[in-house]
């Protein structure tokens, strides 16, 4: 019985979240018969309705509702009881989740990553690029072990350890930078064409503070959610960029100019969920991060 309970869990979860019999049926590779049945059975054996089935889209009830967040939580336990059995102490076979927002595919992650293959070969990493707050969501859901992403308000359940400060500039192509006063000050940005991350990342929330914070006025032309599309643009364009200063350290063909007053730096923090099982690949993923950034030239946290 306790097997045909968790099934009965993942199909009421999959019905709530496509809102539709059809494709939770379609999801799971059951018929929407058979589905529907087992649905009516976990009814039966609750003694209360579940699903409102009378509008056009499938709904939780009230009851059914609190049941789904029982569920949800039962079977992420679950997920994370079964990764605690799995663990193994000698690291020579693990995996890790790891979220982290775009900057820091753009000059962090691919030299960490290649530390830690070298240290822990037998671990395998699942990288998921997105922004904060949807790292921040799958930590609480148990869908990420770890994100990197920035020190600041965050929400209830997550925990930030302090990695390093990231100083942010003016961006553009060299011939270009070497046109304009160092620093450029901040009042003249409104005679620059920017080219910015989109809204929905932590970067551009950055920056458009600042800009606010000092009354200046940018000219968007572009704007993206690519670290790549941004700095191809900027390197074939007379348009400016705001990046982090690392990324520019691979990148040649561009140059950061100071801004005056410069942008404040931001503190890089390391994120897990509050009380989360922590694996061996996890704690060992941890530790290397930690070590990694003392080694480098990243400043250290303030």
């Amino acid at each position: 019985m306790a097997v045909l309970e968790l099934r009965h869990l993942r199909y009421l979860l999959a019905v709530a979240e496509h809102g539709n019999f059809t494709r939770a049926a379609e999801e799971l590779h059951i018929s929407q018969p058979t589905l529907s049945q087992q649905i009516k059975q976990l009814e039966r054996t609750l003694g209360v309705q579940l699903l409102d089935r009378t509008g056009r889209t499938v709904r939780l009830t009230d009851a059914g509702a609190v049941y789904a967040d029982h569920a949800r939580r039962a079977l992420r336990d679950l997920a994370a009881a079964e990764r605690a059995v799995h663990d193994v102490q000698d690291l020579s076979r693990g995996h890790l989740r790891l979220g982290l927002t775009p900057t820091f595919t753009a000059y962090l992650i691919g030299p960490l990553t290649a530390e830690a293959h070298t240290r822990h070969p037998g671990i395998s990493l699942t990288l998921t690029e997105t922004t904060q707050d949807r790292i921040e969501a799958a930590l609480l859901a148990d869908d990420l072990d770890l994100g990197i992403a920035f020190a600041g308000p965050h929400l209830p359940g997550i925990t930030a350890t302090a990695l390093f400060t990231e100083t942010l500039s003016l961006v553009t192509a060299t011939p270009r930078a070497q046109t304009l006063p160092s620093p450029l000050p901040v009042h003249t940005i409104k005679n620059e064409q920017l080219a910015l991350l989109s809204g929905d990342f932590a970067t551009r929330s950055h920056i458009d503070a600042y800009f606010a914070h000092h009354r200046a006025v940018p000219r968007i032309a572009v704007e993206a959610n690519s670290i790549q599309a941004l700095t191809e643009i900027v390197r074939r364009t007379p348009l400016a960029t705001v990046l982090p200063d690392a990324i520019t350290h691979d990148h040649p063909h561009l140059t950061p100019v100071p801004l005056d007053p410069p942008l404040p730096i931001r503190t890089v923090a390391l994120l897990h969920r509050e009380g989360a099982y922590r694996s061996a690949a996890t704690r060992a993923f941890t530790d290397l991060t930690h070590d990694f950034v003392r080694t480098r030239d990243y400043a250290p946290p303030t």
